[in-house]
């Protein structure tokens, strides 16, 4: 077994470029661009394994490497895409992890290839999303900038995961990012709701739950404890939920939920998974945040749980 860092990088938006390209045509402009994300990888010291569709899986013995070849890939192919017709943009989504593997038939086998494809799926467009293992092994000098998201459960695995999002963008300057120094405290802590309450708030609707009150269902029907009443929303859309002293949103819907937390754009899509909130934040229910449209419940935390029963 060795211990290699695993990196899956997904294209997002080919259903478009089918249709607007039709089958030939489309095959080989996404054929083009992973065989470029390859190039990519192995420029920086890497191995591609294997193309999957339109998605590539890559290992790198260093996490060095593996960070700055998801960086180089995100910061060339969102300069290329710029002008192109929306119908045909391909946006990278990419995940990784570090940990043991085994190498059998020219493919790879271990949680962290399991961990680093789910991350993939979770990360929005634009986005690189990482476990802490990969984010420890930086050196102290490094100039790579990242944040981080806190545990979230990995559909598959008993325990949860520290995850980052690396900020690949040149002009990103946030007190919210870090450089590696000490890992042991997230940046979030001091916020994390200790008394167990939230606050949901859309439009003029407003509630507040203790953690005795979840779960909680966020849709469209009278039967959620709060009510959306837009179309684009499930009938039972989300459900919030209170597990090992933190709060945590779980996507039970047909179209998709976005989170976004305050003081930073890192957002997380949701396609019948979870994620844990962290810092109060918004969450689109239906549709992204880039519609503007979308109904978007607000999030906070009280920091006086027991006002909640007044």
């Amino acid at each position: 077994m060795a211990e290699v860092t695993v990196v899956f990088a997904d294209l997002t938006g080919s259903t478009g470029v089918f249709e607007s390209l039709g089958n030939a045509k489309a095959t080989q402009a996404i054929t083009r661009l992973t065989q470029w994300i390859g190039k990519v990888c192995m420029a920086q010291h890497g191995k591609v394994v294997k193309n999957l569709g339109d998605g590539v899986l890559m290992v790198f013995m260093r996490s060095t490497d593996a960070v700055e070849a998801a960086a180089e890939m995100q910061r060339v192919h969102a300069d290329r895409i710029k002008n192109w017709p929306d119908k045909l943009k391909m946006r990278l989504q990419v995940g990784m992890a570090r940990g043991e593997v085994i190498e059998q038939d020219d493919d790879f086998f271990g949680d962290a290839v399991n961990v680093a494809s789910r991350l993939s799926d979770l990360s929005g467009p634009d986005q690189i999303l990482t476990t802490d293992a990969v984010i420890n092994q930086l050196p102290p000098d490094s100039l790579v900038r990242f944040r981080s998201l806190g545990a979230m459960d990995i559909r598959g695995r008993h325990e949860a995961c520290m995850v980052y999002r690396v900020e690949w963008q040149n002009e990103v300057l946030s007190d919210f990012f870090t450089v590696p120094a000490s890992l042991n405290t997230s940046p979030f802590a001091k916020s994390v709701p200790l008394l167990g309450s939230i606050a949901l708030s859309w439009l003029d609707v407003d509630a507040s739950f203790t953690s005795e009150d979840l779960p909680v269902h966020l849709g469209r029907v009278s039967e959620a404890q709060f009510v959306v009443n837009d179309p684009r929303v499930s009938r039972l859309h989300a459900r919030i939920v209170w597990r090992a002293g933190k709060f945590y949103l779980e996507d039970v819907s047909s179209y998709g939920t976005w989170v976004r937390f305050a003081g930073g754009d890192a957002i997380i899509a949701l396609r019948r998974q979870e994620c844990v909130l962290l810092v109060e934040g918004e969450i689109a229910l239906g549709a992204p945040f880039e519609d503007f449209t979308v109904p978007t419940v607000s999030f906070k935390f009280p920091l006086d749980g027991a006002r909640l029963r007044g």
